[in-house]
């Protein structure tokens, strides 16, 4: 007798289908990497660019994740961070309820998978079901759907789609349209166009510039290093010169700069050439009289004062490096460690000197600031300041400059820097103090000098006599510096 065929199971009663059977999730390496990202920026206050260098060497030790692998998951973090406050702006268009009562995991979940929709060339049925098998694997089958449901949702329309749908015309509310539709709280998008000036071009070009990857640029520290050696070092096809410095190479392709000779020797650097800048046109500024000893009055991590040593010692010139923090004052004696000239660096406040007055020639005070300028590189700080963290800056930097304008001798000049270019923590600053304003304050004997002539070759740096550098102008930070000489 002929075997009989196997029948199907039964389906249930009342389905008129064949339940499916469970299948566990699967993890992708990649989308997890950044699922963790977000959540250690999130949870603990952490920044992308320190969190995400070691769970990719992590992902690494592991032979199929390749190349490309790391650069997706390097888009996934940084593109949902750019870009957070357009995409809540989408979910919560597609959630019934406020977004501060979706789970915040939930939240990061959907915000990867409307990154992977709306800001990249991923095809809309591997975004969704890519971002739904990671919610099954971290946040459980009950969730996912939830996730699935919103994620389709948000495969409706494209990114220009969703922007005309939850940004208000920009006649009507210029602040909250750019602010949606560039992904900047409305309060950034207000101080950077005070500071910024001009109509709308300029400040939608300065907010675009934010949201772009920067390059990775490189100093070659004079003396012991040169422009030459790195590109060569790393090819030409993948070096550019740099744009204003003639100390910076930028790396085309970006890479790891420390797989460099160089760079794990300590002879050049990552530096971005607005920093660099700066620290150029301390140094080139004229002093009257001895040129013999400089200062950088809060010198962690080190960068510039590691291009300020390599500098002074061209000249046989000392250099003090003082930060207040020791951790970070032990980066800047590395960032010095081997360099020509004579240096100490020590850990000091630079509102209470350890040193005498008038005892410098160049004193340099990059001051702690919001970091506004600096949002290309860590997007995620646009998120985490409010317009209340100025005022705590406020006093700290007044003091630092008073300070600086104390410990350099008459004649000698002062470069007060922020990386932000919020007018109170730029020019305001610089006038309160000339002028002596604030309870027990007196004016200080002090005059600007143009720093304009002192970046030879960099365009559109304004009426002077400070200078403000921009992203989209000049591809740097928006770096701020402010020359002062001591008169009396």
């Amino acid at each position: 007798m002929s075997e009989q065929p196997r029948r199907r199971p039964a389906p249930k009663s009342g389905t008129g289908k064949q339940a499916k059977p469970y299948r566990r999730p699967q993890k992708d390496p990649v989308r997890m990497l950044a699922f963790e990202a977000l959540r250690a920026v999130d949870e603990r206050d952490a920044y992308a660019n320190l969190v995400l260098p070691p769970l990719l060497k992590k992902a690494r030790q592991d032979e199929k994740f390749q190349a490309r692998d790391a650069a997706l998951a390097t888009e996934l973090v940084y593109g949902t961070l750019r870009r957070q406050g357009t995409y809540d702006a989408v979910i919560a268009a597609c959630v019934d309820r406020p977004l501060r009562e979706v789970d915040p995991p939930v939240l990061d979940v959907l915000s990867l998978g409307a990154h992977q929709l709306l800001g990249t060339r991923i095809p809309t049925h591997a975004a969704v079901s890519a971002s739904v098998e990671l919610a099954r694997v971290v946040l459980g089958d009950g969730r996912a759907k939830f996730v699935n449901a919103v994620l389709r949702k948000i495969a409706a329309h494209d990114l220009d789609g969703w922007l005309e749908r939850v940004a208000p015309p920009y006649e009507e509310d210029a602040e909250e349209h750019l602010a949606v539709y560039h992904s900047h709280p409305r309060w950034v998008v207000s101080a950077l166009w005070d500071a910024l000036g001009g109509g709308r071009a300029g400040i939608e070009d300065l907010l675009e510039a934010d949201n772009e990857r920067p390059e990775v640029t490189l100093v070659a520290r004079p003396g012991r290093s040169t422009p030459e050696e790195l590109v060569e070092a790393l090819g030409e096809e993948s070096a550019l010169p740099g744009r204003w410095s003639p100390y910076a190479v930028r790396m085309a392709e970006g890479g790891e700069p420390g797989a460099l000779e160089a760079v794990r020797e300590g002879r050049a650097g990552v530096q971005d050439e607005g920093s660099q800048l700066v620290a150029m046109a301390l140094a080139a500024a004229p002093v009257e009289g001895r040129d013999e000893r400089w200062l950088d009055g809060c010198a962690g991590p080190g960068g510039k004062a590691a291009l300020l040593g390599a500098l002074a010692a061209e000249r046989g010139a000392f250099l003090l490096a003082s930060e207040k923090q020791p951790h970070r004052a032990r980066l800047v004696e590395r960032a010095l460690s081997g360099n020509p000239g004579p240096y100490q660096v020590i850990a000091a406040d630079g509102t209470r000197p350890a040193w005498l007055p008038g005892s410098f020639d160049r004193v340099l005070m990059d001051v702690p600031c919001s970091g506004l300028g600096a949002l290309r590189r860590r997007p995620e700080a646009r998120w985490r300041r409010r317009p209340e963290d100025l005022e705590g800056f406020a006093p700290l930097q007044r003091a630092l400059l008073r300070e600086a304008l104390s410990a350099v001798r008459v004649g000698g000049v002062v470069g007060y820097a922020t990386c932000s270019p919020h007018l109170a923590e730029t020019r305001v600053v610089v006038e309160d103090v000339l002028r002596g304003r604030g309870a027990g304050n007196s004016p200080v004997a002090a005059e600007l000098i143009d720093a304009r002539p002192y970046m030879a070759g960099v365009p559109a740096l304004g009426d002077g006599p400070d200078v403000q550098l921009w992203p989209h102008l000049h591809g740097t930070d928006a770096m701020y510096l402010a020359l002062l000489r001591r008169t009396a």
